[in-house]
Formats: C-alpha cells, structure tokens, sequence
C-alpha cells in the first residue's frame, strides 16, 4: 500500500516510479478522489462541531430561560443530526475507493532497480559452480523421472493437470530437500521454524498483496478461505495489526509448507513435467526488520537461499529484475536460477523481495523504535529457500548418469537412509 502523504508530497515522483514500471501517471486521479474525501472529511467534521456547540448551547439557553432560543437551537442540532449520516455514509465510501485504488497500484523499485520492460532486461550479477560435462546427451527430468518414481499419469488421472503423484525413492528424495532446507534455514541462517496454517482469511491475503488484483492467481475454499500460493502469506501476517518491540526485531522465519497456484496466467508454460504445479513443497523465508536493515537483510537473506544451492553443488546465476519483472509488492528482487542440462538452461528456483514498507501498510505491522512515543511501520522481505519441486528437478538434470539412475547429492545422504543412488524400477 502506498502512503496517501507520499503522493501528496511528491506526485511526480510518485508517477515517475510507476513510469519505471511501465504504468500510466495516477496521482492526479488519486489526489482528485483524496482531495473529494477530504472535502466530505471537513465537512462532516464541521457538523458534527456545530452539533456539538449547539448542543452545549441548549442548556445555556434552558438556564437563561431563553426557551425560544432553546428550540430553534433544538432545532438546529435535529438537522445536524440527520446530515450527517449521509456525509459519514459518502466519507467511508470514498475512502473505500481511494483505498481500493491504492491497493491496485504495485511497490515503486527501488533506485538501484534496472529498467526495463520485460525479463529480457534482467541483470546477472553472480554465478556460482561448474556445469557437469556428460560423456551422453543428458535427458530432461520428464523424460527419467517415470522409470524414478515420478508418476506423472496417476497424478493427473487423480486430479487433473499439473499434479503428480511421487512414489517410493522418489518420494523420499523430495521429502530429503524439504528437510534438508528446513534444517540449513534453522540451524546454520537462524531462522525460527514455524508450521503455519495453509487456509488463510481475506486479510491475510490482502495485507501480503495477493488480494484484490490477483484472486483469480490461488484457490478460494467454499466456506471463503483461501489455499496459500506461498507460505510468505502466513508468516508475514503473523504480524499483522501489531506494534513490535523494536528489541525483537529482526524477526527471521522459515516454514516447509503445501502451496496451491492456480497458474491462470501460465497457459501453455512447462504443462510437461514437474516445474510448474497447482500444488507444490517451498521452504520460505520471511524477514521483518526496521527500515534502515532491510537492504542489508535482502542480501543475507539471498545468501541463505544460495547457501542451499552450493551445498547441493548445483550451478546457478543471480539475476537482479528489471522494473517491468518484479512482483507486484517487490521494490527489489534477487532470482537464482538454477542450471538444467537437459534443458540446457537456467530455470528459476528461488526469488527473494524487498517489500520495504508496502505489505506492512496493508496490514497494520508497525514496531516503536527505541526512545520515541511513536511508531514506525516495519519493513518486510520474503524468499524461496527453496522451491522444493524445482530443486528435485534440479537434483536429476545434474546427477543422472548414462543409465537411467541419478546419484544422491553428498549433502541430502544422511536424510536418504543410507540410498545413495535412484535405479530405475
């Protein structure tokens, strides 16, 4: 959400930073329908003052004996009272649009943010590890996944596209990376586990801005919750309408959950394979911290996401997004891709966002800093360490070999029971 006085203040800026996005200038709309609400503000703030010193007039005029005055004063107060429902009604209805308008409007990037319009402007600035040279051609993961244990008919038998149903080593391999992620996270970047509800309420999805502007992006239950497209959505509400010690913050949390993606915008995009799924395994990461940390802790938290990768010895590169790439709350977006041999390119597997103040405005997520009366909203930040499905993809392209089997990374071996490689079956 973006702050009304900011745009006020500085409207130029304010369209200057949605240029970089690619969107049309909006203050002006925006400041004609806060100029209007604050018009009905003045307004019904003046009613209610005259009702109130008519009121208080009444009894002098009673304790005067004026009773004629008393009655047109009476009088008075009556009108007042029956326009102002009408003028707080047109106050809460324009300051539902405005805050409906505010809502709609992605986080301004940051300064440093490349621009540009698309991913083809994206910026790598990092890469790490060495791509396997194959003595064959390597196959993509659809193509031996199968033989593995990746049921990819059942699960779409069960329950449509875009699902698949793992079973035996496979199965136990996918639980491994899941574990193993969990475990980095806590016991080495100092994460605090949590295990989150996957059914959240209308307000989380808000104040995390996947509401209003894309509904038609997650699952709605029948009784009005919603299935997280990410488990950012449960841990960064878990301080929602809040006041925090400033001495708790930073606040570092980590969750291995269920995430569900309707992927209405992904028709045609990776239908083969276990890329891109309704239902999928992330390990998230979420950070709360005071403004002046947050760039610092993008960083740190971009490395913890890193830490996985080298671990696994799987080659990835960083890419920082362009402006017309980011997520609709990011102001700032690091992408590791991860390298696929038998696609024979970089695929994305974790993203990690700056918010700033954005979601924390949407949901009420303020902490006191230390020696003021006041309070401050909090900075939010959120990444994928990692997307699980991805990783095991990742984990097959890299470690096949020539017959069909795929080696155990040295790092998952202790959560394999002794499996150190998968044969096909």
């Amino acid at each position: 959400m973006h702050d009304i006085r900011f745009i006020r203040e500085n409207p130029e800026a304010f369209d200057a930073g949605l240029a970089r996005r690619g969107l049309e200038p909006q203050s002006a709309a925006i400041l004609a329908l806060d100029s209007q609400r604050r018009a009905v503000a003045t307004r019904m703030q003046d009613a209610q003052s005259q009702r109130n010193d008519a009121s208080k007039a009444i009894g002098a005029a009673m304790g005067r004996g004026d009773k004629d005055e008393a009655e047109r004063l009476k009088a008075a107060v009556a009108s007042l009272k029956d326009a102002l429902p009408a003028l707080e009604a047109e106050d809460r209805d324009l300051l539902a649009r405005l805050t409906d308008m505010l809502a709609r409007i992605p986080n301004l990037p940051a300064c440093d943010v490349p621009d540009g319009p698309d991913e083809a402007h994206n910026v790598e600035v990092g890469s790490w590890g060495t791509r396997r040279e194959f003595a064959f051609t390597p196959r993509e993961h659809a193509d031996l996944g199968p033989a593995l244990g990746m049921d990819f008919e059942t699960g779409a038998a069960i329950s449509g596209a875009r699902f698949t149903f793992l079973r035996g080593h496979m199965a136990r391999l996918h639980r491994a990376i899941g574990q193993f992620m969990l475990d980095r996270n806590t016991d080495e970047a100092g994460y605090t586990e949590c295990n989150p509800p996957v059914l959240v309420r209308d307000e989380a999805m808000y104040g995390t801005d996947k509401l209003p502007k894309f509904a038609e992006d997650s699952f709605r239950t029948t009784d009005g919750r919603w299935l997280i497209p990410t488990s950012e959505v449960s841990l960064t509400s878990s301080v929602m309408d809040q006041i925090i010690d400033a001495a708790a913050l930073p606040l570092r949390m980590t969750a291995l959950t269920l995430c569900f993606r309707s992927e209405a915008g992904a028709a045609g995009k990776d239908t083969r394979g276990f890329i891109r799924q309704h239902q999928f395994e992330k390990c998230e990461l979420v950070s709360v911290v005071r403004p002046e940390e947050s760039e610092a802790e993008h960083e740190r938290m971009t490395e913890t996401a890193e830490m996985i990768l080298k671990l696994l010895e799987l080659p990835y590169r960083k890419i920082v997004l362009c402006t017309g790439d980011m997520g609709f709350g990011a102001r700032k977006t690091y992408d590791l891709e991860v390298w696929l041999p038998g696609q024979g390119a970089y695929r994305e597997i974790s993203s990690c966002s700056n918010c700033g103040d954005f979601q924390a405005r949407r949901m009420n997520a303020r902490y006191r800093p230390e020696g003021q009366k006041g309070t401050e909203f909090v900075h939010t930040l959120n990444g994928s360490g990692l997307a699980v499905g991805r990783t095991l993809v990742a984990v097959l392209e890299n470690y096949q070999q020539e017959d069909g089997s795929v080696e155990v990374p040295q790092a998952l071996l202790p959560y394999m029971g002794g499996l150190a490689v998968l044969r096909p079956q």
